[in-house]
């Protein structure tokens, strides 16, 4: 998994997983706390479900809140962890 709407898919399933229903006006603006109203137990589950489906390990060192903003910053987070563990990319 490595294309943008692969990635944003993969983050609307976790999420629909998580809040146990499809998020059908899920965009990449959708606000993860505002929107959605995650809390933290909520956004743990999410990580972990992200991290199985894009192969993704998620490191708390260099995570903070503001990947955690939207939908969009959360796909950018975890394409550059993918980026970062693929030792193939920029070939």
């Amino acid at each position: 998994m490595g294309d943008r709407a692969a990635v944003v898919a993969a983050i609307g399933g976790a999420l629909g997983d998580v809040m146990e229903r499809e998020v059908p006006e899920l965009t990449e603006d959708t606000r993860l706390f505002e929107d959605l109203r995650l809390d933290s137990s909520s956004i743990l589950e999410l990580l972990m479900l992200v991290e199985d489906a894009t192969g993704i390990t998620v490191d708390p060192e260099d995570l903070d809140m503001d990947h955690l903003k939207s939908v969009r910053s959360f796909a950018d987070y975890v394409e550059s962890r993918q980026a970062a563990g693929t030792p193939e990319a920029g070939r």
